[in-house]
């Protein structure tokens, strides 16, 4: 069984950080398995984790009125699944949705907050590296959306 620190060291997130950075950060999490269809988060619900992909798939989705949760991402093994932990109001902006069986490090969010706000370098690197996620993911979402209105009458996924 593998620590923390260990699943930290190898997912690719993260991997590259100082170890420093990755042993404060180890403190904040713990290892988690969730099995397909378990849902992790809620669009509009609090943000009080977020998750590290070790193994497995996470569907990202949203709620469209009359089509239900559309998936806009899949989040694979090595990428974050939330960032809406970082700013008020901490209420998710998309859901997430176990598709295929996963292993993830889930970090209390309110821990690392205090990681961050107790050191400025880890704090810049932490959100750079989340603004690409929320990047990717806002691109993803846009392309799904352009693909619903361009074909209204495709299955919702």
């Amino acid at each position: 069984m593998l620590s923390v620190f260990d699943l930290l060291a190898l997912n690719d997130f993260v991997a590259d950080l100082p170890a420093g950075w990755l042993q404060r950060l180890a403190v904040a999490g713990r290892p988690v398995f969730h099995g397909v269809g378990h849902r992790l988060c809620r669009e509009d619900a609090h943000a009080d984790r977020f998750w590290l992909i070790s193994s497995g798939a996470v569907a990202i989705d949203f709620y469209v009125p009359g089509r239900g949760d559309i998936t806009v991402d899949r989040a694979r093994p090595g990428a974050p699944v939330g960032w809406s932990w970082m700013r008020p109001p901490f209420r998710w902006q998309f859901g997430a949705v176990v598709a295929d069986d996963v292993h993830a490090v889930e970090f209390d969010a309110a821990r690392v907050r205090a990681l961050i706000a107790e050191d400025a370098d880890l704090g810049r690197e932490l959100t750079g590296r989340m603004l690409d996620v929320v990047s990717h993911r806002l691109q993803a979402a846009r392309h799904r959306l352009i693909e619903l209105y361009a074909y209204p009458e495709a299955p919702a996924c």
